[in-house]
């Protein structure tokens, strides 16, 4: 019971943290659960959007101790929005600067979307770091597969939003529509980067809904210096631009690393951010690991049958443990 009496939130934040990480940033840290819990980490996506509340309920609090934490740059982490000393490698770092200031000796790595690729780059990294690995949306961090989404995907499934995409570039800028963004989205000028950056989580949103909110770009929205900013439309830009700092093919290509982590991955049917070719060709080159399909949804964790596939996922590496 809570002091007040009433029953305390099983998965309410056991103890929480500011951790120095170098480079003048400072990592948000929270675990969730039991103590004495099998360890694991949730790896939230982006880059830039922070972990969630929600993130929290995919482990079961008598059974796991989960590590959360929001990457250079994202949620609570400081400075906010800062790409420097920001990449790839320093965020690998970062976790393995968590796992020995929490005293984990290996632990399940979680994630979705880019938070995918961030546990298969760790993974790949610190292979004898991670007992198990649970992957949602498959993203390999290439540029193939960014073209794919905001290019050929986005111009066969929402024609008008893609037409109202390319509308923000000049006519020379429109056949390579990403370089044009992301420059724009990383220039300092509010004035320059404000309406691009909006227009692009605009569309990476409506990407991501199986049924989007909005199917065009509200450009009196987008264009008010009022609106809102994101954090993730800077650090994607930043991570984008610099081909997610891996090598061209690199997860791909050392998928074979993985092959004594047994891992699961859950994949909408209808995700256009990362549809489900990229979890099979993974799985492919993997081996040790099991795709789980699920129908009628898309790229969201919230889409049906999404959330509950990943807990049962998670749920599959529970080992014996004596009772909470």
């Amino acid at each position: 019971m809570a002091p007040d009496g009433s029953h305390a939130d099983p998965f309410a934040p056991q103890t929480s943290m500011m951790l120095p990480a170098g480079d003048g940033h400072e990592v948000y840290i929270e675990t969730v659960g039991r103590a004495d819990g099998i360890p694991a980490v949730y790896l939230h996506g982006g880059p830039g959007s922070g972990c969630q509340p929600g993130h929290r309920r995919l482990f079961d609090p008598t059974q796991f101790r989960a590590v959360l934490f929001d990457q250079r740059g994202a949620g609570r982490s400081i400075p906010r929005r800062c790409r420097q000393a920001n990449t790839t490698q320093h965020l690998i770092a970062d976790m393995e600067l968590i796992r020995e200031t929490l005293g984990i000796d290996s632990w399940l790595v979680v994630g979705g979307s880019w938070g995918a690729t961030l546990a298969l780059a760790y993974a790949q990294a610190h292979p004898e770091r991670v007992s198990g690995i649970v992957l949602r949306a498959t993203f390999l961090g290439t540029r193939e597969e960014l073209d794919w989404a905001f290019g050929t995907g986005l111009s066969r499934f929402h024609p008008g939003l893609h037409r109202d995409f390319l509308s923000l570039l000049p006519e020379m800028e429109r056949v390579n529509p990403l370089d044009g963004y992301w420059r724009r989205i990383l220039d300092a000028d509010p004035a320059v980067h404000g309406p691009v950056a909006r227009a692009w989580n605009d569309t990476e949103r409506a990407l991501s809904e199986v049924i989007p909110a909005a199917s065009r770009l509200n450009f009196e929205a987008i264009a008010d210096p009022a609106t809102p900013l994101a954090a993730s439309p800077f650090m994607e830009a930043h991570y984008f631009s610099n081909d997610c700092f891996l090598e061209p093919g690199q997860l791909l290509a050392n998928a074979g690393r993985l092959a004594r982590i047994p891992g699961v991955i859950v994949q909408g049917r209808y995700d256009l951010l990362c549809p489900p070719t990229t979890a099979f060709a993974l799985a492919e080159k993997w081996g040790n690991c099991d795709i789980r399909v699920v129908e009628r949804a898309g790229h969201s964790l919230s889409d049906p049958g999404v959330t509950e596939q990943v807990v049962a996922a998670i749920g599959a590496f529970v080992g014996p443990l004596s009772p909470a």
